[in-house]
This record gives C-alpha cells, structure tokens and sequence, in this order.
C-alpha cells in the first residue's frame, strides 16, 4: 500500500476527525472521519466489491448518525 498525496489527504481527515471527537466536538468530528473514510473507500480500485463498498457503507452510515445525533448543549 503506496501513500498517494489523496490518501494521505484522507488520513489527515480522519485525524483531525478524531482530535474533534476527543475535544468534544463529536458531530463534526464523525463527520470528518465518515468523509475520509469514505475517500479512502472510494479510492480503493483493486480490491474486490465487498472489501470497497463495505467500507463505503459505514461510511454513509457514520454520516447518517453524526446528523441524527442531538445537540449536547
């Protein structure tokens, strides 16, 4: 596995994400990790269906959770 300036791009996401998360900013830190996740789920050209859209999948269904989720306020 090569790390393409794209990929990387996506894991920069998924950090920043999670330092979101950790700080307690929880809806826009999913939102970013589902997006980089997502990112790197597309970018996946060599691998079977399942091992791509699987990953795709709960991407979109992060996504879904991090709107539905309440305010904490």
């Amino acid at each position: 596995m090569s790390l393409t300036p794209f990929s990387l791009a996506s894991y920069a996401v998924i950090g920043f994400g999670l330092l979101l998360g950790i700080f307690g900013v929880v809806r826009g830190g999913s939102i970013l990790i589902a997006a980089g996740c997502a990112a790197i789920a597309i970018s996946q050209r060599n691998e079977r269906v399942i091992g791509r859209f699987l990953p795709l999948a709960m991407a979109v269904a992060l996504f879904a959770l991090a709107i539905a989720l309440p305010r904490g306020r």
